[in-house]
């Protein structure tokens, strides 16, 4: 039962020690508008709309863009210089958009 909540007390302090904040999210976010529309809803086919996408999912897609394993060099060269508070800030703020249902 000790291990179990050692457990359960450093998932709960990992989990808030890399949760993002929103409010500044939206000003590192503003250079995404120009491709993924303002508040993240793009309104062109060819950029994905990230407003109301899974926050670990953008963790993750813009993690895997720095990383390499996702390949696209506009994004690539976006997300070079971010650190891990601007990609959970990022995320935060997208996460928390309303994501709005429209077709292209």
């Amino acid at each position: 039962m000790t291990k179990f909540l050692v457990f359960a007390a450093a998932m709960v302090l990992g989990a808030s020690a890399h949760a993002g904040d929103p409010v500044a999210g939206k000003e590192k976010a503003k250079v995404c508008a120009a491709c993924h529309g303002e508040n993240g809803v793009s309104q062109v086919p060819d950029f994905p709309k990230l407003a109301g996408q899974y926050n670990d999912y953008l963790v993750r897609a813009l993690n895997d863009y720095k990383s390499g394993a996702r390949k696209n060099p506009i994004m690539a060269g976006q997300v070079a210089n971010l650190k891990k508070e601007d990609i959970a800030d990022l995320a935060a703020y997208f996460s928390s958009q309303q994501a709005l249902a429209t077709k292209y």
